[in-house]
C-alpha cells in the first residue's frame, strides 16, 4: 500500500466515525508528530499491545477491492500478569464491496457486529486438522442468540444491528453489500501476529510505499517512536 492511501484511509475513517456519531478515545487523534511529544510511558498499554489504527490490504495490493480499516480499542495479552485482560474490541470500517479474506483464529473467539451502513455479508467453513476448507462439515453459529445452520460456503446476511458469534477454527470471509458498513468486534484476546491463518496466501500487515510523509502511525509502526 502507498503511504498516502493509508493517510487518506484514516482521515476517512475519522470522518466516517464522526458521521456514525462514534466517539474515539484520544488515541485514535495522535498523529505521528503528536506522538513524538507524548510522555510515552504513560501510553504502555496502547504501544505495547498495539492498540491504534490497522489499515490492511492483506498482502493483495488492491485495498479497494480486498482491505479492511480497523481500529483497536481494548486488548489483554494471553498469560501477562501487566496486561490481563481477556477480551478486546475493535472498529471495523468496511466499503462496500470490500472483502475481507477467507481466515480463522485458532485461539480467538469473536462476535462481528454490523453497527449500521449496508449489508455485512459473511460466508463461514470450518477448518480441517491440516487448516483446509472443509467442505462437507455444516457450520452453526449463533446470530444475537438464535442458533442458525449453514452449509459450507453458504452467506450469512447481518443486518444493522445484528451479530455473530465466530468460535476458533471457523474460516470466514466477509464484506459489505449496498453500501458501507460499521462494523464491530468483540472478542478474546487478539494477537494478529500468531492467530491468523489465511486460506489463500497473502499477509495480515501491508508491504509500504512511502510515498508521502507519515501522518498517522499504525498500531505496528509504534517503533518508529523508539520505544523498546
Amino acid at each position: 500500500m502507498k503511504r498516502s492511501q493509508i493517510n487518506y484511509a484514516i482521515d476517512k475513517a475519522h470522518a466516517i466515525a464522526e458521521t456514525f456519531r462514534v466517539c474515539l478515545p484520544t488515541f485514535a487523534f495522535l498523529t505521528a508528530d503528536a506522538w513524538r511529544k507524548q510522555p510515552l510511558a504513560e501510553w504502555s498499554e496502547v504501544l505495547d499491545l498495539q492498540l491504534g489504527w490497522d489499515i490492511t490490504d492483506f498482502g493483495r495490493g488492491d485495498f479497494s477491492k480486498t482491505g479492511l480499516t480497523l481500529l483497536t480499542l481494548r486488548n489483554g495479552a494471553l498469560n501477562s500478569a501487566i496486561y490481563p485482560k481477556p477480551y478486546a474490541e475493535k472498529m471495523l470500517q468496511i466499503q462496500q464491496e470490500q472483502e475481507t479474506p477467507w481466515h480463522f483464529h485458532t485461539h480467538k473467539m469473536e462476535d462481528i457486529l454490523n453497527r449500521g451502513g449496508g449489508d455485512l455479508c459473511m460466508q463461514l467453513g470450518w477448518a480441517t486438522e491440516e487448516a483446509l476448507f472443509d467442505e462437507r462439515r455444516t457450520v452453526e453459529v449463533s446470530v444475537d442468540g438464535r442458533r442458525r445452520s449453514f452449509k459450507p460456503g453458504e452467506t450469512l446476511v447481518l443486518k444493522p444491528g445484528q451479530g455473530v458469534c465466530l468460535p476458533p477454527r471457523l474460516y470466514h470471509r466477509f464484506w459489505a453489500e449496498k453500501a458501507f458498513v460499521l462494523g464491530w468486534e468483540i472478542s478474546m484476546v487478539n494477537d494478529d501476529k500468531r492467530d491468523n491463518h489465511f486460506l489463500e496466501p497473502g499477509g495480515r500487515f501491508p508491504a509500504i510505499d512511502e510515498d508521502v510523509p507519515v501522518k498517522w502511525l499504525l498500531c505496528h509502526e509504534y517503533g518508529r517512536l523508539n520505544v523498546a
